[in-house]
């Protein structure tokens, strides 16, 4: 059935839900599972946003931002493999900086990934409520089987 599968997680008791199940098939068929987070760096004009300027990050900013950001996301597949027995199943990690729903694709592509298992909300339900959940933009563009846990 599947051999490979894809788990985005975010830090959200949905993402963990997932996580559980995917666990459970990959058990099953043998499969191989890749626990992906993404570290969403911020558009250069968060300043307009807070109060502040426009002004880009300098490329300083930047690394320092991103190797933080690297750092929660490594927190986040920690923390889903505590909650979630993998024991006898092959686990990779994937981490990628970027928009969300577009990662995921990328990943579940260059991985040649059979399914992608991910929870319906994530940790900002009002953004996703204006901007549209990861999760349907990921289940409308995925070119494999997009399974989502509520």
């Amino acid at each position: 059935m599947y051999t490979s599968i894809l788990v985005p997680l975010d830090g959200s008791s949905h993402a963990e839900k997932a996580l559980g199940v995917a666990a459970q098939l990959a058990r099953g068929a043998g499969a191989t599972l890749h626990l992906m987070t993404v570290a969403e760096f911020p558009p250069d004009n968060i300043g307009l946003f807070t109060g502040g300027t426009a002004e880009p990050f300098s490329e300083e900013d930047r690394e320092k931002l991103a190797a933080g950001m690297k750092e929660e996301a490594g927190k986040v597949i920690d923390k889903a493999r505590a909650a979630v027995d993998l024991e006898g199943i092959e686990v990779e990690e994937v981490v990628r900086q970027g928009r969300p729903a577009e990662c995921i694709n990328e990943a579940a592509e260059s991985l040649g990934v059979n399914a992608i298992i991910m929870g319906s909300r994530g940790v900002s339900d009002m953004r996703g409520m204006v901007f549209g959940s990861v999760s349907h933009k990921v289940s409308h563009t995925a070119g494999c089987t997009v399974i989502t846990v509520t």
